[in-house]
């Protein structure tokens, strides 16, 4: 078949005017991760966050704090100071700076200007991760930071890394949403021919998008099929549920078990990753990971030998959506569009409920 006639390519594109895609502005007012807890130390960290330059310290009480990483005297960046008893000096002209983003010196006169501060972030750290309001401080609800209990349970062993995307971070829930691609994009890692064949289900709510998929027999990668010995062929079941909670948090759940027992002789193996994107900027993300298991709990190797597997097949993520983004940027406008099919329900129900908030929050 050539390229579709007009009509349709038109009707594509304006079908895609309703979707949250890299020239979305950035939903300010939400809780995205801003760095591993570990990372923050009593030292100045740079980090650029939705476009935003930061800079991060721990105070002496523990606290992470936040602030523009800009002098406004003359913009030097705050990073590239020192970090004097929770102040932050800048290395231009002296200018000090308290954990709440106030001038509180002026090493050139007596007196420091009033209002002559800068923005401090809403943080709030919570088991491995830090996470940062990039809004208005007053609207900062830990109410709409969904609940990962999981991820602070002394039951589930966990392990944590990062990963730079190429890519926007809408194309990643997307991908995440898109639980089709396993048989392809990651038939080297944990992906299985039958995963893509398997009946699914979609979950449309509000602000909720999730798939499940459960494939049932089917013959695990060596990732899951070696920690929990269901390694025989057609032996195991894979129950998937793909959700996206947040902007800032996307939560796979998955159990694994002998689908030849019956079920009251199953062992349930269950494992849940929490896949959370911060965008950096329209077409860079920073991608915090943490993936946790209820089962081989305190087994040093099962921890480094799933860690390592699992990284190799986000990498095949990381790649793949860098090579998609390079090839929307090289697109001409009227040339592009794409199409989707009936298993793209919860990803294209998210962009537009991204799209949706984006607007509203602009309208305020």
């Amino acid at each position: 078949m050539t390229r579709p006639d007009q009509t349709v390519i038109v009707a594509a594109q304006n079908a895609a005017l309703r979707l949250a895609d890299r020239h979305t502005p950035f939903v300010m007012n939400d809780w995205y991760v801003a760095a591993f807890g570990e990372e923050v130390q009593q030292q100045l960290l740079a980090r650029t966050l939705l476009g935003r330059r930061l800079v991060f310290f721990r105070s002496a009480d523990g606290r992470v704090v936040a602030l523009e990483d800009r002098c406004p005297h003359r913009s030097m960046p705050l990073s590239a100071g020192s970090l004097d008893q929770d102040t932050i000096v800048c290395a231009y002209h002296g200018l000090r700076f308290n954990t709440e983003g106030d001038c509180i010196e002026v090493p050139s006169q007596a007196t420091c200007p009033k209002n002559m501060g800068i923005k401090a972030y809403r943080t709030h750290e919570r088991g491995a991760v830090v996470w940062i309001w990039m809004g208005d401080a007053e609207q900062a609800d830990l109410s709409k930071l969904p609940p990962q209990d999981w991820m602070e349970d002394a039951e589930w062993e966990r392990s944590q890394g990062y990963l730079g995307l190429q890519a926007n971070y809408v194309r990643l829930h997307e991908n995440l949403l898109d639980l089709t691609h396993l048989s392809f994009s990651h038939a080297k890692s944990f992906g299985t021919p039958d995963y893509a064949k398997a009946v699914f289900e979609s979950e449309i709510g509000d602000g909720q998008f999730a798939l499940l998929r459960n494939v049932v027999p089917t013959t695990l990668p060596p990732v899951w099929g070696i920690p929990t010995g269901l390694t025989g062929q057609g032996q195991a079941a894979r129950i998937v549920r793909s959700e996206f909670r947040s902007l800032g948090l996307h939560e796979v759940s998955v159990t694994f078990y002998d689908c030849h027992l019956p079920e009251n002789e199953r062992a349930l193996f269950r494992i849940r990753t929490a896949h959370m994107p911060t965008p950096e900027t329209a077409t860079r993300t920073h991608y915090f990971i943490v993936h946790g298991r209820d089962f081989a709990q305190a087994d040093a190797e099962t921890t480094r030998f799933m860690h390592q597997q699992l990284f190799v097949a986000f990498q095949e993520d990381v790649d793949g959506l860098a090579l998609q983004e390079q090839a929307l940027a090289s697109t001409p406008a009227e040339d592009l569009y794409e199409f989707s099919v009936a298993a793209d329900a919860p990803a294209v129900a998210m962009r537009r409920h991204v799209l949706a908030r984006q607007q509203k929050e602009a309208k305020a």
